[in-house]
């Protein structure tokens, strides 16, 4: 029983993490700029979701199949979505930092 709640309270705090993330791929992909994002941050936050998910992985092997109860796959399918927009963030991130440097060039000209 406790167990449940503990993954409910996994899940809530996925998800609250899970709704900014849109939020911040939107402002960074109109920003066109780098300025002003930490990549360290966010490849921090990519390695504590890949670190959710492999918890997950390795809580299955050592408890086996009954370990999956439908609240446990879905904080795994929410650590999934969630390092997907991470993923995303980081490209921006790329992407505008090309951008940056092409700006700079031009005006550098």
């Amino acid at each position: 029983m406790l167990e449940n709640f503990a993954v409910i309270f996994e899940i809530v705090m996925v998800v609250c993490f899970g709704f900014s993330w849109p939020f911040n791929i939107i402002r960074a992909y109109k920003a066109r700029t780098a300025k002003g994002t930490s990549l360290y941050f966010t490849l921090l936050i990519a390695i504590g979701y890949v670190g959710g998910i492999l918890s997950k992985i390795f809580f299955s092997v050592a408890r086996g199949p009954e370990y999956w109860t439908a609240l446990t796959i879905l904080a795994f399918v929410f650590y999934i979505i969630n390092l997907i927009m991470v993923s995303t963030g980081i490209a921006i991130y790329f992407r505008n930092k090309r951008l940056d440097k092409a700006a700079a060039e031009k005006e550098a000209n």
